[in-house]
């Protein structure tokens, strides 16, 4: 049996990722009290399947406060190698929060008259916390269109589970902020700026002149192989961890130059060895 948890904060996308695995064959469930997890996964269990179950369930701050506090407990009864358990938290900063909930106009479910928005959504991040502590994926949501998060649930949760650990390398811009979800994260400013070369500003990592531009350099060269030297000593560590996903954020000024250039080597360097390779510029909109 195939059991995935989806968490998080109120307007992270929670919804969003249940109703993508409804669309790809998971049985899914709502707002699950955690209590009744263990009887969950020991009835489904009990049935003649003829193939693997694959059931999804939401599990948030609309759960009692005890339920969430004996998260960590409950999440133990249901361990048994005949059931492989993954748990997904989506979170987004308070100001995409605040927006979307303004956007949508719907109530927080821990707001009340003495409660406004922000304070609701700020206790709603320490009730999470015993899922949070546990999840074998957090998701930064601040910056992905619904169409962005659909295509990422399908490639990192919905699709065929394979063997070992998935790697994300992912660029940004640090002037956009460092992402959320990140494992690990290597600032790479230092470098030569293509920004500064007219023909190239408009350019990104993924076109040819900012290719030649960065690979002449020897300073990206250099740091390029640090980063897969160091990956390479300690990947291996967090997979034999029981490390399920890994996100390795590559950051430089404007996310468009010096990180997607090294994001995308790294992903040739690291996809042959390992099942589940995959790269994510943040700041290139319609790019992967």
């Amino acid at each position: 049996m195939r059991l995935v948890i989806i968490s998080g904060r109120s307007g992270s996308g929670k919804s969003t990722a249940l109703h993508v695995l409804e669309d790809v064959g998971f049985n899914c469930i709502d707002n699950l009290p955690a209590s009744l997890l263990p009887d969950l996964v020991k009835q489904i269990s009990a049935q003649k399947h003829e193939e693997e179950p694959r059931v999804a369930v939401s599990i948030d701050a609309r759960n009692d406060l005890k339920n969430l506090e004996q998260f960590p407990s409950l999440l133990e009864q249901i361990q048994h190698p005949d059931v492989s358990t993954e748990i997904f938290y989506l979170d987004a900063k308070l100001p995409v929060l605040i927006t979307r909930f303004s956007e949508t106009r719907r109530k927080h479910p821990l707001s009340n008259p003495q409660v406004d928005l922000q304070e609701a959504i700020t206790q709603e991040q320490d009730l999470l916390e015993p899922i949070l502590s546990h999840a074998d994926l957090v998701v930064d949501t601040s910056n992905l269109s619904l169409h962005d998060l659909r295509d990422l649930i399908k490639q990192r949760v919905a699709g065929e589970k394979t063997p070992g650990m998935a790697i994300l390398f992912q660029s940004f811009g640090f002037k956009y902020g460092v992402p959320m979800d990140a494992d690990h994260v290597f600032d790479v400013r230092c470098l030569p700026n293509p920004y500064w070369k007219a023909p190239l500003r408009t350019q990104t990592g993924l076109d040819d002149g900012v290719i030649e531009f960065l690979s002449a350099e020897q300073d990206v060269n250099d740091m390029l192989k640090d980063i897969e030297q160091y990956l390479r000593r300690w990947l291996p560590s967090f997979e034999a961890n029981n490390r399920s996903y890994i996100t390795v954020a590559i950051g430089c000024t404007g996310g468009q130059h010096r990180s997607v250039y090294l994001s995308q080597k790294l992903l040739a360097a690291f996809a042959g060895d390992y099942a589940n390779v995959q790269v994510r510029h943040r700041e290139l909109r319609g790019q992967p």
